[in-house]
């Protein structure tokens, strides 16, 4: 993927750079003519809409079997099932921290900051008039989710139907992830007891597998330097320029946050965890950071960033079959941190306080739900809906921030994506780290 793919990302960025233009071209032109807004508005909804979800979602057909595929070959991988402990530990650790410090970094800018008190009444007013309904639907959504809790935790890991879970209700989802995740894992675990030849067997079959689907990825990117300005596009002249402004001060704390946690906490982990260059490495991860703001989806940037972290950074095949699968379901660090921002945010325009013990729940919460999200666009709003009720505050307000969440979705996206390669990276570190120290053991006690 090194050297193919860089002129592809070079070609994606500038297909996003020409729908930004755009975009901004037709809002400038709607100006003077309405018409021909209301008409490209048309034109986005019933033309470049359906295009760009033929990218997406020629991604979203191989994302169930290459989650299953890549987990389950991880795991396999190792060999031996004493290796998985270790990994396991290290990597959920890194995740909650991962997060924690994400939601710490929003909250602390939101209450420095305090971009609520900023929005205008009139277009508080206007918004909410304009999302009030799609507002409701998340709002009944949200309502309907469970509490969390042990039993919703071991429901959603382990339902009885482990197929319907998977498949889902409806062709307009993608199935639950998380019992397919757990599946994954206990047929890698059960694969490494088998004999040599058979857990060979299997391991070449589940690479296969995930070979087939990292092919369908390669006919999919095809369209991806015209389907990504298709979808920038459209997502500009829907929103509007005076909506943009309206929450600009939301919008840009919340992309500069996101931004630092990205480019500066996961820079720290890099130099000091994994003794990378970050300048080096996000060059290195260009194409997978572009697909995942292009795209707004985990789900669909999970085969670029598995080729990625195989082919470019040649991090060991187990461990970025182990993480990066879990990452993309577990490690959603831009989205927790989306999640608390949205929280105070809306608390802030409707003049409810929350205390600092409030916040601090308001943090573990929100790393809690943020694993529950579904790694596709929008998949955060219900849960944010369930936060604010939570905290008393109005659901209704989740309709503020809708007039934007598909663009700060994309860089949410791109935050828990670049988060979750840079923790592979530091795992494959550790995993290196101590396989030298256990390999040097033996050595020292001899010498000894």
């Amino acid at each position: 993927m090194a050297e193919s793919n860089r002129p592809l990302a070079n070609r994606i960025l500038l297909g996003l750079f020409i729908g930004v233009i755009a975009g901004v071209i037709t809002l400038g032109v709607g100006r003077f003519s309405p018409e021909a807004l209301a008409f490209m508005r048309k034109v986005a909804t019933n033309v470049l809409d359906p295009f760009g979800q033929v990218f997406l979602r020629m991604l979203f057909f191989v994302v169930l079997p290459l989650v299953f595929a890549s987990l389950a070959t991880g795991v396999v991988q190792l060999g031996r099932l004493d290796k998985l402990g270790p990994l396991a530990a290290r990597t959920f650790t890194l995740f909650f921290l991962n997060m924690a410090i994400g939601v710490g970094l929003g909250l602390v800018m939101m209450n420095t900051v305090k971009p609520g008190n900023s929005l205008d009444p009139v277009a508080k007013t206007r918004l909410l008039q304009e999302f009030g309904g799609a507002a409701q639907k998340h709002i009944a959504t949200g309502a309907a989710s469970p509490q969390m809790n042990f039993a919703t935790v071991v429901e959603m890991f382990m339902p009885k139907n482990l197929f319907g879970a998977v498949v889902g209700h409806n062709n307009n989802v993608i199935g639950d992830v998380l019992p397919l995740i757990l599946f994954a894992i206990l047929v890698g675990a059960v694969g490494t007891q088998l004999a040599e030849a058979r857990r060979r067997q299997l391991q070449d079959s589940l690479e296969m597998v995930s070979d087939l689907m990292t092919g369908i990825v390669h006919f999919a990117l095809r369209l991806a330097p015209y389907a990504v300005p298709a979808m920038i596009y459209s997502v500009i002249v829907k929103i509007g320029v005076d909506i943009l402004v309206a929450l600009g001060v939301f919008a840009l704390g919340c992309i500069t946050v996101m931004l630092l946690h990205l480019f500066g906490t996961m820079s720290l982990w890099l130099k000091f965890w994994a003794g990378r260059a970050p300048l080096q490495f996000f060059k290195d991860i260009r194409a997978v950071l572009v697909t995942a703001f292009s795209t707004s989806s985990s789900n669909a940037t999970l085969p670029t960033a598995l080729d990625c972290a195989k082919e470019t950074l040649k991090l060991r095949p187990s461990v970025a079959g182990f993480v990066l699968p879990l990452g993309t379901t577990m490690n959603m660090s831009g989205t927790a941190l989306y999640e608390g921002c949205v929280v105070l945010f809306v608390a802030q325009v409707f003049g409810v306080d929350l205390s600092i013990a409030q916040q601090i729940t308001l943090l573990l919460l929100s790393v809690l739900s943020a694993v529950a999200v579904a790694g596709i666009p929008g998949g955060s709003l219900p849960l944010i809906a369930g936060l604010l009720a939570t905290f008393g505050i109005p659901p209704e307000g989740i309709g503020i921030v809708l007039g934007v969440d598909r663009v700060l979705d994309m860089v949410r996206t791109m935050t828990n994506v670049g988060s979750d390669v840079v923790t592979t990276v530091v795992v494959d570190a550790q995993e290196a780290r101590a396989e030298a120290r256990a390999a040097a053991s033996p050595d020292l006690r001899q010498t000894g």
